[in-house]
């Protein structure tokens, strides 16, 4: 049925005139507000940290004041691991307690083998969603469930498929970003596909240069959260299902995988890290660590060489000292701004070039077996500074034994 406008003129019945829309506009006003129908559904929710706690709590709030389209939710978690001396701790994984804050029914699992989702009163579990849940969900309870399998992902997916997207979209300076609601793949991660996703460009980064990843998290939870709530509103999931991602690789730039965070990326490479990637990794995933040589045995005896560990906490550039240039063309080698033997009481500090010769100077640093120190009296009583002093004009400086590895 054609819909009509009437608006007044001239020469016209009663002074109005009909106005027709077309039919491919009433149809596309009427596609923007259609839900496809759907049975009552019975989530099975599979989560572990705050992003997933997001869309858990708003999962639920749909529950609670629309049953008729969300009849139940049941939580799916790992079992805590035990921590601290003598493993004597469980740390819970944070969605059991908001779970059980909720009065959820929770399902603590390691492994999917073996295991099958629960069968309620009103019949089987009919949809999966898995925000930010670490096991890889298989076929098998994926296609056990009527609609399938939904997640929710922070990232402009394809782009940061893996399990550490807000490290890397911070890690590669990004300004924008965005979040993806997309079906459970059978096979791989985050390779499913795209039912909602943030509108082109994505949403800003707020001060992108100092953001830390609590803070996108903070960002990208609630975003996560509504846009799974609105695609389950809408009926995303019910077939024939209708791709909406629009990012391409060719026009905005390679796609980039991000793997999950090891200890090895916090290991600084000083013959390949600018300061700015020193810094950036530093604010991004905690302190940076390296290796040095230290020096064994008494002091009177011929030292005996070994690799420590140790962790820089707290670091920052300085302005370059009178003469220490020499030392820019090993970059990682630190140095102290005094002559051997070095005294504590008269203000040194340790210092060491960067890739791009920039200097910065270390103020705190941990050495491995000993505590968190000012870092002249911690490569002090690590015996990491050699006994020989190079003089540049009326300044001298006292080089470590080696380069920082």
């Amino acid at each position: 049925m054609h819909a009509i406008l009437l608006s007044r003129g001239p020469g016209t019945l009663c002074g109005f005139r009909p106005v027709r829309l077309s039919l491919l506009l009433a149809r596309r006003c009427l596609a923007t507000t259609t839900t496809k129908a759907h049975d009552p559904l019975r989530i099975l929710f599979c989560g572990s940290d705050e992003f997933s706690i997001a869309s858990l709590k708003a999962l639920n709030a749909e529950h609670v004041s629309r049953p008729d389209r969300i009849a139940s939710i049941d939580v799916v978690c790992r079992p805590g691991k035990r921590v601290g001396r003598g493993l004597k701790t469980i740390r819970e994984v944070p969605i059991k307690a908001a779970a059980t804050a909720l009065s959820l029914p929770i399902h603590e699992i390691d492994t999917f083998r073996d295991w099958t989702p629960p069968v309620l009163p009103e019949g089987p579990i009919n949809l999966i969603v898995a925000v930010s849940f670490g096991l890889f969900v298989p076929a098998r309870i994926i296609n056990g469930a009527k609609y399938g399998g939904l997640n929710v992902h922070p990232s402009l997916l394809p782009d940061f498929r893996g399990p550490a997207p807000l490290h890397h979209t911070l890690l590669h300076d990004r300004t924008k970003t965005g979040v993806t609601l997309q079906t459970l793949d059978l096979k791989h991660f985050d390779h499913g596909t795209i039912l909602a996703q943030t509108p082109a460009p994505g949403f800003d980064i707020p001060n992108p240069a100092s953001c830390s990843v609590q803070e996108l998290l903070d960002l990208v939870a609630p975003k996560g959260a509504d846009i799974l709530v609105k695609g389950i509103q809408q009926g995303l999931f019910v077939p024939p299902l209708k791709d909406a991602g629009w990012r391409s690789s060719v026009r905005d730039g390679p796609l980039i995988h991000a793997a999950k965070i090891v200890p090895e990326d916090r290991h600084i490479n000083w013959t390949m890290w600018t300061l700015h990637e020193i810094q950036r990794r530093h604010q991004v995933l905690g302190p940076l660590w390296g290796i040095s040589v230290v020096a064994n045995g008494k002091s009177s005896e011929e030292p005996v060489f070994q690799h420590r560990r140790v962790i820089f906490t707290e670091v920052e550039e300085v302005p370059l000292l009178k003469g220490c240039s020499k030392f820019s063309v090993v970059p990682g080698l630190p140095f102290v701004d005094g002559t051997h033997p070095i005294e504590l009481d008269k203000g040194k500090g340790v210092y060491v070039f960067t890739r791009d010769q920039k200097l910065v100077r270390i103020h705190q640093m941990k050495v491995e077996g000993e505590l968190n120190a000012d870092a002249l009296r911690a490569a002090r009583k690590a015996r990491m500074i050699g006994d020989r002093t190079l003089y540049s004009g009326d300044m001298g400086y006292t080089p470590f034994y080696k380069p920082l590895l």
